[in-house]
């Protein structure tokens, strides 16, 4: 083989191992979604808008409520969220000022998360920093 060929050989096979290696990975990224949004997989989305005025010190303390509510039993996951820079759009409000996501893998631990006494102990000492809560849970299909 001379060394042209062999040059060309060893890019190509580098061209296609890259190439399966990336659908290996594409598809192992979309396997590891899947697991995690599986159909019936319960979501719960709560918006908080912060009072007017509110000092920095008392955001830092707010914000102390989603680390009460990471150690309630129940939740499969739990992500917190300020509202995105998105194009202004009739159908868009982002006037909340933090987002809590949590999914569960049934009503039951839902119903275990929602009145356990931590969370409803942290709702009451936390809520003198927000003016609106607005839930909204949802089935995954």
């Amino acid at each position: 083989m001379n060394r042209k060929t062999f040059i060309t050989s060893l890019i190509a096979a580098g061209a296609t191992g890259t190439l399966l290696v990336a659908c290996t990975n594409s598809a192992t990224k979309n396997d590891t979604k899947q697991e995690h949004m599986e159909s019936g997989l319960i979501i719960h989305s709560v918006h908080f808008w912060l009072k007017e005025g509110i000092t920095q010190e008392e955001e830092q303390e707010f914000l102390k409520f989603f680390d009460v509510l990471r150690t309630v039993p129940g939740p499969k996951e739990l992500y917190t969220a300020k509202p995105a820079d998105t194009t202004p759009r009739p159908v868009v409000d982002n006037s909340f000022s933090y987002h809590l996501l949590v999914t569960f893998d049934n009503m039951e631990d839902l119903n275990t998360y929602e009145n356990h006494p931590d969370h409803l102990s942290a709702a009451e000492s936390f809520s003198k920093y927000w003016t609106k809560v607005e839930v909204k849970d949802s089935v995954l299909l």
